[in-house]
């Protein structure tokens, strides 16, 4: 649920727009008093993507904490699912990353885990909203209690360690060829070590982050740069991250883009053989694509949907006692090794089959066919578009015509201004009218508003 500054994956906006040095401030000193339990002497991890907007953030942020009394580690630019790692295997009390994930450089945001590793729940975001809007001052540390900073070393070493660590010890990926693409955001220097380490013949894109391209033409949300990339090396395999890395896409040696659908069924029919899923199936999102739905129950596997958002994927997992979990953009969760997205540790998985099975990652990663899946933004600037009555009636018909063969879902997003508008279905001619019904009538209600 979205509260005043949190929305679906922590703090984010446009850097010195929303996302402010006095905003980040208070961020560190509210999280840190919200924090603050037992007598010990607390600490918070921060990390952080390549934007030029992380120093000002970092930097912010580091004064919030320490004037509560918090020590504050900095890790540099590093994975999110490293700074989850790290926060619980150096005994901290909170994680902080600095990062707008597969956002543009422009934009930036604060993702927050607690002592256990994991994103932070409505309630607590609450709590520190509330804390952020009250008198602050009366509750600062003393001069003799203020914290202290220091950045630590051998960081990238520790994650490339944890996540070689989650593959069999004597697997090698030696004979792959593999070009990854690190989105010019925080894994540009970890992942193309680690997969040189397990033995891939490794040519990297997206590894010279510069402050303002993060994201921009390459990683996740851009993979015709890595596809052109496996065209031309004639690699096995493409290993698209984010800003972040805590999502993956996979490209092909013929050049074609695998989803974090196929992904997720990859992985749950190699689990599922080797027994290791901890449930007989897996949990997705609404937007999932219907036929992982159809695929899954053909090898007797259930798919669990949540609302859109890793965070409430990983809540169904833990309280189901699901371990294998996602979403259809790359987010991949495998809960037996980590507590958040983890895009290397879900490519390692994947080359892990390809390596057992022989054969060609165009084969191994297509385990369904897709049904036709529309998906549509409606931008608006202010108002509730989706309860005016003539969206309400145009949704109304839309479902209708569905009838039972196929799904409509309608949401804002939790980031941006926008009215996500998508619908699935064996006839793609049917699911494109409903999208095109749909939308219109958003755009116009938000035209009114």
């Amino acid at each position: 649920m979205a509260g005043k500054y949190f929305g679906t994956d922590g703090i984010r906006g446009r850097a010195n727009g929303k996302i402010t040095a006095e905003l980040a401030m208070k961020v560190g000193q509210a999280a840190g008093l919200a924090f603050q339990r037992g007598d010990h002497r607390h600490r918070v991890v921060i990390g952080k993507d390549t934007r030029l907007s992380g120093y000002m953030i970092e930097y912010a942020l580091v004064a919030g904490f320490t004037s509560v009394g918090i020590e504050v580690l900095l890790l540099g630019p590093v994975p999110t699912p490293a700074v989850a790692m790290l926060t619980r295997s150096m005994r901290c009390d909170l994680g902080v990353m600095i990062s707008a994930s597969h956002n543009l450089f422009e934009d930036n945001g604060i993702k927050l885990f607690g002592p256990d590793g994991y994103k932070l729940s409505d309630e607590i975001e609450s709590d520190i909203e509330t804390l952020m809007d009250s008198e602050i001052a009366p509750r600062l540390s003393k001069s003799r209690d203020l914290g202290r900073a220091k950045r630590i070393e051998s960081v990238h070493a520790r994650y490339i360690e944890f996540a070689k660590r989650t593959l069999p010890r004597n697997l090698s990926l030696e004979g792959l060829r593999i070009v990854v693409d690190c989105a010019n955001g925080a894994a540009y220097k970890v992942a193309p070590e680690a997969l040189w380490e397990l033995g891939a013949e490794v040519f990297s894109i997206g590894v010279e982050p510069d402050g303002f391209n993060i994201n921009k033409d390459v990683g996740s949300t851009a993979p015709e740069a890595l596809a052109a990339k496996v065209r031309e090396m004639r690699a096995d395999i493409g290993i698209a991250l984010d800003g972040d890395a805590d999502r993956v896409l996979i490209i092909d040696e013929k050049g074609h883009i695998v989803d974090g659908d196929q992904l997720m069924a990859v992985v749950a029919q190699s689990w599922q053989a080797d027994g290791r899923l901890a449930q007989p199936g897996i949990v997705a999102t609404v937007m999932s694509n219907l036929g992982l739905e159809r695929h899954l129950a053909s090898i007797g596997l259930a798919l669990e949907r949540t609302a859109v958002g890793d965070r409430y994927v990983l809540e169904r997992m833990i309280e189901k006692g699901y371990n294998v979990g996602g979403e259809q953009s790359g987010h991949i969760i495998l809960s037996d090794y980590a507590t958040t997205g983890d895009g290397l540790v879900a490519a390692l998985q994947v080359l892990a089959v390809v390596k057992r099975q022989q054969k060609p990652v165009s084969e191994i990663c297509h385990r369904f066919e897709p049904l036709p899946q529309i998906l549509k933004n409606v931008r608006y600037k202010g108002g509730r578009p989706l309860e005016t009555a003539s969206v309400i009636s145009a949704i109304a018909s839309a479902r209708t015509r569905l009838g039972a063969t196929g799904r409509l879902v309608i949401r804002p997003s939790g980031t941006e201004p926008v009215i996500r508008v998508m619908a699935e279905a064996d006839d793609r001619q049917l699911v494109e009218s409903l999208v095109d019904d749909v939308c219109d009538a958003v755009a116009s209600a938000a035209a009114a508003a």
